[in-house]
């Protein structure tokens, strides 16, 4: 047998070349390599094998880790079949979350409402006590992440919109753009381009009665949503303190504020205003950060071929003052504030030869929050704005204040029901003061 298989190998080496000789020794190499990985693959497999049955063993493994290989990759393809059905896509392929809640309001008001859901200030013309109920504060809203930016950048922004636009009642409530942004994040900088609250304005009171409008709106809170561009720069003082440095360029409304009918068609709707923020932060326990920021806004409005200025400083706090309790708030001080979502009453035409002035307003809010339970948080906040009389006619309001209680309570992750009790006083010039009460009972579903 031998003799015959020398034979046959020497024909065979004589007919094949030098070259053809070695790719096959080569081929025999690899197989032998091959087969020997194999060997020790197989030989790790079965020693995993072992170990995980020996852990599950230990620990007790569930139902459904007990199953056969072949019915977990089944359930698993379902699931994957069911994201798919159900998954938000855009044309570019990038991931699009939906957000937002769905808002039912029952509430019921005093006799100076002005038949009114929720009014910013007390109507000088006591009425009826009004209530109903409606969905009209429902937001909608859309969070995308974008490509990544040269430097480790990235781009995201969101746009929430709700129904509050139109007259109010069930069969006319308009859809309309709240707030949006897109940012472009890199790790100490972002710059933003939104329609968002003023840079000057960023926090508000915690409210489920008071969405359509930013909650204390012409009692302090400055409010505006206006088209803006925002830079920010994060310093960081070692892992437990840092600074934000913020600016932005942001376009004031103008109209509406204080102007006479027969100047209206002199005021522009629009102009830019400057504004910087400064928030310093202090981080020291587990109830979160120490927030402290002076800001301020610079603009000018053109009016009958006068330029008037609006200066506006402000102050917000963010201080936790016990545990699972903290004060939030705002103040400020200036002139022409409406321009930025004050009392719309600016600007002062009471002198008459003389250009018009800006009206000084001094105000703010501020809110203590209890968290009694991971379910259940209280607030308490007020805020108003004084403007100087001295600028403003007959009529005009020179003070309006608001207070509110409400308790929040969430009934599952995602299900948030509130109970909130408010007054407003509004005191007019020459007419007294005006008293209206508010009663709200709110159930959210957030998704």
């Amino acid at each position: 047998m031998s003799a015959k298989l020398g034979a046959v190998l020497f024909s065979l080496s004589t007919v094949l070349s030098a070259q053809e000789r070695a790719d096959i020794g080569r081929i025999l190499e690899r197989l032998d390599r091959l087969e020997k990985q194999n060997r020790e693959l197989l030989s790790e497999i079965q020693s995993l094998r072992e170990e995980l049955r020996a852990g599950r063993a230990e620990s007790g493994a569930s139902p459904a880790e007990k199953a056969p290989v072949e019915e977990r990759v089944a359930v698993n393809e379902k699931r994957i079949d069911d994201l798919a059905q159900t998954r938000v896509e855009t044309e570019h392929r990038l991931p699009v979350q939906l957000s937002g809640m769905a808002l039912f309001n029952a509430f019921l008001n005093g006799r100076s409402a002005a038949d009114q859901q929720y009014p910013v200030a007390a109507a000088t013309t006591p009425g009826t006590a009004s209530g109903g109920a409606t969905l009209r504060q429902t937001i909608l809203g859309l969070k995308f992440q974008g490509p990544e930016l040269a430097g480790g950048g990235k781009i995201s922004g969101s746009a929430f919109m709700d129904f509050y636009a139109g007259t109010g009642t069930s069969l006319n409530q308009l859809f309309r753009l709240r707030t949006a942004n897109i940012d472009f994040s890199w790790k100490n900088t972002t710059f933003t381009i939104a329609q968002d609250k003023p840079l000057i304005a960023q926090r508000d009171p915690d409210s489920l009665a008071q969405v359509g409008v930013s909650p204390l709106t012409g009692a302090g809170n400055l409010w505006l949503w206006q088209p803006q561009a925002r830079l920010e720069q994060r310093f960081a003082f070692g892992q437990q303190a840092g600074l934000r440095a913020q600016f932005s360029l942001y376009q004031t409304s103008e109209r509406g504020n204080g102007v006479p009918t027969e100047y209206a068609a002199t005021v522009p709707a629009g102009r830019p205003g400057f504004e910087g923020r400064f928030e310093l932060w202090h981080r020291s326990g587990d109830d979160g950060a120490i927030e402290i920021a002076p800001g301020f806004h610079v603009s000018d409005t053109h009016v009958a071929g006068a330029s008037v200025p609006a200066r506006i400083f402000t102050l917000d706090w963010r201080i936790p003052v016990a545990p699972r309790t903290e004060l939030t708030g705002t103040f400020f001080d200036g002139d022409n504030v409406g321009v930025v979502g004050g009392l719309r009453q600016g600007l002062s035409f009471v002198n008459a030869g003389r250009p018009p002035q800006a009206v000084h307003a001094a105000g703010g809010w501020a809110q203590l929050q209890y968290r009694a339970t991971s379910r259940l948080t209280f607030n308490i906040y007020g805020g108003q704005e004084d403007d100087d009389n001295r600028g403003l006619a007959a009529g005009a309001i020179a003070k309006n204040q608001a207070y509110a209680a409400n308790l929040i309570y969430r009934l599952r992750s995602n299900v948030l029901a509130s109970f909130e009790a408010s007054q407003l006083r509004t005191t007019y010039i020459g007419s007294g003061t005006r008293l209206n009460p508010h009663y709200d009972l709110a159930l959210a579903y957030l998704f």
